[in-house]
């Protein structure tokens, strides 16, 4: 092993040093070849519950760097809570940011080249895939590092009965704000399987987290464990010679997907796996997330596919048991940070002792049933749109009725207070996408008011929680702002969703559409700042991963 920084001329490796040492790491660690130095890339805050916990996790993970012989150094990222920025004009923000997360672990490891390893520290949403997008494209020995969900006192369905009787007028602030309280006990990942917890669970999938490492509780000790470990894994990494290329190979995509299929994750990991991938030079596309999920059955039902939380799958086996219950299903032989193929790591799990099957349910129970995600294809969606249908009810497996189109997410909201969308209605909420927003927002409160709507749907070029449920279709493309059919869809339009065909569609002629096309005009939002103006010239579909283009 020779280290980066032992590779520079000796004029600027002297200079290189002398600087690490001034910031205080010790210069016989320096000076000893073999000493990897490993950086610490955490994205710890104050703001987001999920990365609170990360600055003490930090020194476990340099304890364990230094007990196997590597020097730890740290520096920070930025990190967007999403549950922050819901419903208001911060969420233009959120799936931009995550090119940030990305760009400046770039600027900082490849900036300064002199590290040897990376242990990325991250959480949730978007700031999981940023990392692991990071990861891929530096390249270095790396592994990945969560705070891990918190503990939940009360059942899902407390939390969103609480909810819906605060938009009824039943509940006021401070009751809500207590309530869940009890839901959100702590510091940690949102206790349900949103896109944070998903992302978690696919980075153990991929094989960049150490077994176990996605859904350990956040306030235990072994999740201490966890990252101690994780800081001893990436030094032996590094010896070792094995990068990210070498574990998140083509197989370990197909393993993701695998797991997202099998566990109902967030339609948001169609976002990032199909990046991560694109950063690898691999293929995460739509249609193979679509193939493999018409084959696989959701076999365990973690909120919004059921009524209990990331905790309890973590009692009843966590990935590694969920790994287990599909083995047949994926390619074992893939290598993962800990130096040991997926198959060994499993042959450590006792199917017998190890995993609840009250929560993670064989792969032929009869309760185990395919489709989780769904892509629909049809003239109101052309190159497709997204439904997780594990969050949808039998019942609205198909609609039928009239469009009602809204042109951002407040003109929604305000029809909505002033109680002008009838039972029945296709909600239609455009120029939302990753250019039209722009920045693609959530629209998470609108499926959580839309359920106070029966009969209705919402689709939208926009984006989804993972938490969002009911017959919520989005990720729409081509999006409105690019000329997608949804921009042409008019008020009382006939629409007709099918999930048993995978099918979308609203009634009208070619002719009608044609001429409607040449008398469309975009509608273009005003753009604060100067991020969200460079996003929205650089960004590309959805379907493709919202990537920038360079």
């Amino acid at each position: 092993m020779t280290r980066a920084i032992d590779k520079l001329e000796p004029f600027q490796r002297a200079i290189s040093k002398a600087h690490l040492a001034s910031a205080g790491v010790a210069v016989d660690s320096l000076e000893n070849p073999d000493k990897p130095l490993i950086v610490i890339a955490n994205s710890w805050n104050e703001i987001c519950p999920g990365h609170e916990p990360l600055r003490q996790l930090a020194q476990e993970v340099k304890k364990g760097i230094l007990e196997a012989g590597g020097e730890p150094i740290e520096f920070n990222t930025i990190a967007i809570c999403d549950g922050l920025a819901q419903g208001h004009a911060g969420m233009h923000y959120s799936l931009p940011h995550r090119e940030i997360v990305a760009d400046s672990c770039e600027a900082q490891i490849m900036g300064q080249n002199c590290f040897d390893g990376v242990v990325y520290m991250g959480s949730c949403d978007k700031i999981i895939p940023g990392l692991l997008m990071a990861a891929a494209r530096i390249n270095l020995p790396a592994a990945l590092v969560t705070a891990g969900p918190c503990y939940d006192e009360v059942k899902p369905s407390y939390s969103k009965n609480l909810r819906a009787k605060f938009l009824r007028g039943e509940a006021t602030e401070r009751e809500v704000i207590e309530g869940t309280l009890k839901y959100y006990t702590g510091p940690g990942i949102c206790p349900f399987l949103g896109t944070a917890n998903t992302m978690g669970c696919l980075g153990e999938a991929l094989g960049m987290e150490v077994p176990g490492g996605a859904l350990q509780p956040a306030p235990s000790a072994q999740r201490r464990f966890i990252a101690r470990r994780t800081g001893a894994a990436v030094v032996d990494l590094v010896r070792r010679g094995i990068k990210p290329s070498d574990i998140m190979t083509q197989a370990a995509i197909d393993n993701a997907v695998a797991v997202l299929a099998s566990i109902g994750g967030s339609l948001n990991a169609l976002l990032h796996l199909p990046a991560i991938a694109a950063e690898l030079g691999l293929k995460c596309t739509w249609a193979q997330v679509a193939e493999a999920t018409s084959k696989l059955p959701v076999v365990c039902n973690v909120v919004p596919n059921g009524d209990i939380s990331c905790v309890n799958l973590y009692k009843a086996g966590g990935i590694q048991g969920v790994l287990k219950t599909i083995e047949g299903s994926i390619d074992t032989s893939v290598m993962t940070v800990n130096g040991h193929t997926m198959g060994e790591n499993l042959a450590q799990v006792d199917v017998e002792k190890d995993i609840d099957r009250s929560v993670i349910r064989t792969q032929d129970d009869p309760a185990s049933v395919a489709n989780g995600i769904q892509v629909l294809y049809g003239n109101l969606a052309p190159e497709g749109t997204l439904v997780k249908t594990s969050a949808v009810p039998a019942d609205q497996h198909t609609f039928d009725g009239p469009a009602m189109c809204f042109n951002s997410e407040e003109e929604c909201f305000d029809a909505y207070n002033k109680h002008e969308i009838p039972a029945g209605t296709a909600v239609i909420i455009r120029y939302e996408g990753p250019v039209g927003g722009p920045g693609m927002k959530e629209l998470h409160r609108v499926t959580e008011i839309m359920k106070g709507i029966p009969g209705s749907a919402v689709i939208t070029d926009g984006r989804f929680s993972g938490a969002s449920g009911g017959l919520s279709v989005g990720y729409l493309c081509p999006e409105a702002a690019e000329g997608g059919n949804i921009a042409l869809i008019q008020n009382g339009d006939m629409v007709h969703i099918n999930l048993a065909d995978n099918s979308i569609n609203f009634d009208i002629t070619d002719e009608e559409l044609e001429q409607r096309r040449a008398n469309w005009t975009p509608v273009v939002h005003p753009v604060p700042g100067k991020l969200l103006k460079r996003y929205q010239k650089m960004v590309g579909p959805a379907k493709d991963g919202a990537l920038l283009s360079c």
